[in-house]
């Protein structure tokens, strides 16, 4: 094989990008990586997202669970060191960049060219000049936070978004955050509880618009009591200063807000600029998105999506998931498609929200039967133990007792929900939860609680008399 022409193509080295060439590289095909610089391989959950993001929500529940202790007579004193935090981040982040770096995969024998990539035919790609040519190209570019435009951003000097914050000089007095989105949320609520005064504006009408109104609802009561504000349904105006913004809501009431530093959540970018997509007959729609089929494949068959890209989910393990399937689908007749039944979520606040399989709106727009069976922590031992009785959880039940999905609120929901998920994949009834013998008193027993009372409804009068018949 010539030295430019590859069996596989990927270009970016996130998560999903990483796993199809690692995977075609350790089975023996030619695989040449592509990204911009060796600061990007490890994608955006290394750098900007996942990885940071979630060791300084550690560090920020450290500093909460500190503060609670004082009402068991443990006394603390001092403020958090941002430039302690920030090294804490980066210490951990170096951790896995040890295997997560251009050298590092061409020990592996990988191609790697960093650079950036343009097509310049169907089948070959060029970077710094060099063309490279491939059977199968995967295009893994992710995506990258949506800038706020106009509106007097200007004006502002100390603009925040998840690409820059983890390396800010120091932790803002007073932050302001612009988009209740998961990533807005997860930031504002760590700040808060490291000592910023934290605002957090959105037209919508609760946070996490994407969630359970009920549930996203119990973790803004969380937030309010740590101290964060809210300006719900109010839409941002203008900047009418480096450090003051004006917002309206739909009767026209104004309220300003002060603040030393703003953060912008409000959505993400697909990263598609200067591929030159139409030199490989790859086409968007109108919304400047890929079409792809349900395959991930573009409207070039020999061109592949995978992560953020799709346009579909923008996790993480969403990456892995399209990467499995690529994979899958690259070796066998029997082609698999992408479906999000599959597909969970997390969003890493105290308390957590987790939400997996289809939701009320899918199901009612498929048409599909389903029993909701829904309930609290009111009285479930471990939330009374470790005051977590605010907690709620709602099931979606097919009527022959299979789990289509559900929602939870609670602290570490994300990892409560994982037999959830294993349920819904592998089309298990809610019986298997309610047979199964749950150590006292983990958790996860909550899941049983919504179990019995699926099987609660059912006993009605008939039920019960035939239960005496029999006993």
């Amino acid at each position: 094989m010539p030295e430019n022409t590859f069996d596989i193509i990927v270009i970016g080295a996130g998560s999903g990008g990483l796993n199809i060439a690692s995977f075609m590289n350790r089975t023996g095909f030619k695989v040449l990586l592509i990204d911009k610089s060796d600061a990007h391989i490890g994608g955006d959950c290394l750098n900007f997202g996942c990885v940071p993001s979630k060791a300084l929500i550690h560090v920020s529940r450290l500093v909460r669970d500190a503060k609670k202790a004082e009402a068991f007579g443990v006394t603390t004193s001092g403020s958090v060191s941002w430039e302690n935090v920030r090294s804490f981040i980066k210490e951990k982040q170096d951790i896995i960049r040890e295997h997560e770096h251009a050298e590092w995969f061409r020990k592996k024998g990988m191609r790697v060219v960093l650079g950036t990539a343009s097509f310049t035919s169907k089948n070959s790609v060029e970077v710094d000049g060099i063309v490279y040519i491939a059977k199968k190209i995967v295009l893994a570019t992710g995506s990258r936070p949506r800038a706020l435009v106009g509106q007097g951003i200007e004006k502002v000097s100390n603009v925040l978004t998840n690409e820059n914050i983890f390396s800010m000089d120091s932790l803002p007095p007073r932050l302001l955050v612009v988009g209740a989105g998961p990533i807005g949320i997860e930031i504002g609520q760590a700040l808060c509880a490291l000592g910023s005064s934290v605002t957090v504006a959105d037209p919508n009408g609760h946070i996490l618009g994407k969630e359970d109104s009920v549930i996203a609802d119990v973790l803004q009561v969380q937030m309010e009591q740590e101290g964060v504000t809210f300006l719900l349904r109010y839409a941002l105006k203008e900047f009418i200063s480096s450090t003051e913004a004006i917002f309206s809501n739909e009767t026209g009431e104004e309220v300003t807000v002060s603040f030393d530093a703003v953060f912008i959540g409000i959505g993400r970018v697909l990263n598609t600029e200067g591929l030159a997509l139409e030199k490989a007959g790859i086409a968007c729609d109108e919304k400047g998105k890929l079409v792809v089929d349900d395959y991930l494949r573009t409207t070039n068959k020999k061109v592949f999506v995978c992560g953020d890209i799709a346009g579909n989910y923008q996790f993480t393990h969403a990456a892995e998931m399209h990467a499995g399937i690529l994979l899958r689908n690259f070796f066998s007749p029997f082609k698999k498609k992408f479906t999000a039944e599959g597909i969970s979520w997390t969003t890493y606040t105290t308390p957590e929200v987790a939400t997996f399989g289809l939701q009320e709106a899918e199901l009612i727009k498929q048409h599909t039967a389903y029993t909701v069976l829904a309930t609290d922590f009111t009285e479930d031992d471990r939330a009374i133990t470790d005051e977590y009785q605010y907690g709620k959880a709602k099931l979606f039940i097919h009527k022959t007792g299979t789990i289509l999905g559900g929602t939870m609120v609670a602290p570490h929901a994300g990892e409560l929900i994982q037999e959830l998920v294993l349920a819904q994949s592998k089309k298990l009834g809610v019986q298997a939860l309610f047979n199964k013998t749950y150590a006292y008193p983990t958790a996860s027993r909550i899941n049983k609680r919504v179990a019995t009372q699926f099987f609660a409804d059912k006993l009605t009068p008939f039920t019960k008399k035939i239960l005496k018949l029999l006993y």
